[in-house]
């Protein structure tokens, strides 16, 4: 049996957090790379109690760590930069003004680079695409194969994200905007949704054999949703004007796609939900 429940209480605890990212700092000449993300999006970062599989400190929850896809990236480019690696827990709607502010460096968060977040910081080049699928649990989405037959069900996507703009406008679903995955996990299982709306990455984590969760496989711009590649995929973000940009998509430029599947497959596997 699959430990959700232990992560769903912690997700709302992590939720409930008000976060700080300590005092502002000049990024290009710190030894210190702060970054940002949930640590509530399995596979791309999630939270744990130890340092188990190289999961990393969250400095502003004590005695609490954090692992994920995103988690590894991190690390990955803070050693490229030379830097010391600080990650903290930021509710989603808190990221973007974050680094603005010069209270984080970079997010790194499952984050995609749409034109709407363009205005507000820079994005790195990509660092994973993926497609959108919808998560449902039983036979709530028994017959769905495309984003046509969501007509009158009731689907849900997170507040703030493409996936929600893509929902409203493409299908003729009965929407509800939530706030984080782990409220449309609870809102799943207490059956007052069909499905949400969710990577596929997630997805896999989600979804594991034995459980009564399932996705239906959209494929981006063909059984799916008609997006851009900028809103199936995932960028680091950083303050506009940022010096380390140019760092960063150098390292970005030798971590290859078949890389990044294999550290996706490998985060998919050690997520809380496979547990």
């Amino acid at each position: 049996m699959k430990k959700l429940i232990s992560v769903i209480l912690l997700g709302i605890m992590l939720f409930s957090l008000a976060s700080c990212g300590g005092k502002t700092q000049d990024a290009s000449t710190s030894d210190v790379l702060r970054v940002g993300m949930e640590c509530n999006y399995a596979p791309y970062n999630w939270s744990q109690t130890d340092d188990s599989n190289g999961a990393v400190p969250i400095k502003n929850v004590e005695k609490m760590y954090t692992n994920g896809y995103d988690v590894q990236v991190a690390k990955k480019i803070a050693e490229a930069l030379g830097k010391e690696l600080e990650i903290y827990a930021y509710e989603w709607d808190s990221l973007i003004p974050a680094v603005q502010a010069g209270k984080l460096d970079m997010i790194v968060a499952g984050m995609s680079p749409t034109d709407e977040r363009k205005e507000k910081i820079d994005f790195s080049n990509l660092y994973y695409v993926s497609n959108l699928v919808a998560i449902t649990k039983n036979d709530a989405l028994k017959g769905v194969t495309s984003i046509a037959d969501l007509d009158g069900k009731k689907i849900a996507a997170q507040s703030g994200t493409s996936h929600l703009d893509a929902l409203a406008s493409q299908t003729k679903a009965v929407v509800s905007e939530l706030s984080d995955f782990t409220t449309m996990l609870i809102a799943l299982d207490a059956g007052t949704i069909d499905g949400y709306i969710a990577e596929e990455p997630t997805a896999m984590a989600v979804c594991t054999e034995g459980s009564a969760y399932s996705y239906v496989p959209f494929v981006n711009n063909e059984t799916g949703f008609a997006i851009p590649i900028e809103d199936s995929s995932i960028a680091v973000g950083v303050k506009k004007g940022s010096p380390l940009l140019a760092e960063i998509n150098k390292y970005l430029d030798t971590f290859g796609e078949e890389a990044q599947r294999d550290l996706m497959l490998e985060m998919v596997k050690i997520s809380p939900a496979d547990e």
